[in-house]
């Protein structure tokens, strides 16, 4: 009689070749995300030292738009196209997705675009791990998950937040389901690109929140806030969506679109009389700045710089401009979140906090991941309020999301079956079930 080899056994060879597999993928994510934000921290002091460049973002959306056109093959589709990729393989992601994106969201930095950074990431992620797929001629199911394992990678190092890194490409990709075949994987990627990323003399923006104590009072205005998160994520979700379909079908020909898009941002930036919602918008050019740091603080933000920051990133990515959009969604939220705690008279760091990740957790249906990233970016203190909040902001978000090809596979609400009306008479015994 033979005897089985124990399961462990298998796992263990399992784990040996995948981390195999994810070591050059993490090492060369880490190493380019290095690059792109390195190079996104000068393109963004560039133009704040020369801010007529502002003033050429129309001409630079030419550019972009022509760039794609005649280079970027399928790489338009972007983050979609990734998460298709992994859930039907098909054609495949170029190579030069890598290059064209990185170097397409440090122009739209440049010139003024507000965008974030995320969404470079994970197409820089995902574009290498198909890369080394080919030329390691992966099946079909590891090419599936080595995508994975990549756009953990991308997100882990471009926020120095590993674990979630490794969630979030688990939790995008459907909501209501976690995918947790490529779970150790892409937490392996996931470190190893942070601590390549770091290697390199990257520094993340520290964050920081004062300790709170529980009470149910606090509790109940943190409730209150992640429904207005949730609603400010799908706010953004659906406005964004309508300002890309709505200039495909109105502005010919389609290199106009970013024109638009260009012209739209300088005119708003005149009319409020700012440029705080330019760009990333971490920091600002000076102290007085509106940023995510200083909606950290009494007075950082004022009662629109939430709706200011949506409405430029909605126009900048909806009419064709590169970049992400979670950061962008961290100082919508970060903003939202003091002007609720200047109301309330809430801690304004910690509702700041909470409105950085919940918004995201809205806008992305990645509660948990956002519950993670709270605990990894301020400490684990609040975590109970980081949960309530992103879970809150996960359901009043409704069904949209800032990724189209995200599927659902369980529904946030589920409407109870209509039942006939009652009459008073008893169910006769045959129909009993």
């Amino acid at each position: 009689m033979r005897l089985k080899r124990p399961e462990q056994l298998f796992i263990f060879n399992h784990l040996i070749r995948w981390t195999a597999l994810v070591i050059p993928v993490s090492l060369s994510v880490g190493s380019l995300i290095a690059l792109f934000l390195w190079l996104l921290d000068k393109s963004i002091h560039t133009r704040w030292d020369h801010p007529w460049l502002l003033f050429l973002l129309p001409i630079a959306g030419i550019g972009i738009y022509f760039l794609y056109k005649y280079l970027g093959k399928n790489s338009e589709a972007g983050n979609n196209l990734i998460m298709d990729e992994i859930h039907t393989p098909g054609g495949g992601i170029p190579a030069r997705m890598a290059p064209l994106v990185l170097f397409s969201t440090v122009v739209t930095h440049l010139f003024g675009g507000s965008a974030g950074r995320e969404g470079t990431a994970v197409q820089i992620g995902g574009s290498l791990a198909q890369w080394f797929s080919r030329r390691l001629r992966l099946s079909p199911a590891d090419t599936r998950l080595l995508l994975m394992t990549g756009v953990a990678a991308g997100f882990g190092a471009v926020f120095g937040t590993p674990v979630t890194g490794a969630i979030f490409a688990l939790e995008v990709l459907a909501i209501g389901r976690i995918q947790y075949d490529a779970l150790l994987p892409c937490l392996i990627a996931s470190v190893l690109a942070d601590l390549t990323c770091s290697a390199w003399g990257i520094h993340h923006t520290p964050y920081h929140i004062q300790p709170v104590e529980f009470s149910l009072l606090l509790l109940g205005e943190v409730i209150l806030a992640g429904l207005a998160f949730g609603l400010a994520g799908n706010l953004f979700s659906t406005l964004s969506h309508a300002i890309k379909n709505y200039s495909k079908k109105w502005i010919q020909p389609a290199w106009l679109i970013p024109v638009a898009g260009g012209v739209l941002i300088i005119g708003l930036s005149f009319l409020i009389g700012s440029q705080d919602y330019l760009s990333l918008g971490v920091t600002g050019k000076d102290s007085n700045s509106v940023s995510i740091v200083s909606s950290f603080h009494a007075g950082g933000a004022n009662g629109l710089s939430w709706w200011w920051k949506l409405l430029f990133t909605a126009i900048t990515l909806g009419t064709g401009f590169k970049g992400g959009e979670v950061t962008p969604l961290f100082f919508i939220g970060a903003a939202l979140g003091n002007t609720l705690a200047t109301v309330s008279g809430a801690p304004i760091d910690l509702l700041a906090g909470l409105g950085f990740i919940a918004v995201f957790a809205g806008a992305t249906n990645t509660p948990i991941a956002c519950t993670l990233m709270g605990v990894e970016l301020f400490g684990p203190s609040p975590a109970i309020y980081y949960a309530v909040a992103c879970f809150t902001a996960y359901y009043f978000s409704g069904r949209s999301g800032i990724y189209s090809a995200q599927r659902t596979a369980v529904p946030k609400f589920v409407p109870a079956p209509k039942t006939a009306p009652t009459t008073g008479k008893p169910t006769p015994p045959d129909q009993v079930k």
